[in-house]
């Protein structure tokens, strides 16, 4: 994903994710104004659709 600058982002990002139905877990690898990498586990499959509005709800951030 793109967009994330720092900690807060990583937090932000986290924190937005965490809400979606059966995440149970989200790691940011941050790679400050390049691109970083988001891991998210689950227990059901999540859409690119929703995996972006949630993003979008944290900030400037999108999708790789």
């Amino acid at each position: 994903m793109t967009g994330m600058t720092c900690g807060h982002c990583a937090g932000a990002v986290t924190e937005e994710l965490k809400q979606l139905p059966g995440v149970v877990d989200v790691s940011v690898d941050l790679v400050a104004d390049g691109t970083s990498t988001v891991k998210v586990t689950g227990t059901e499959a999540l859409s690119d659709d929703l995996v972006a509005t949630a993003l979008e709800e944290a900030g400037d951030y999108q999708l790789a």
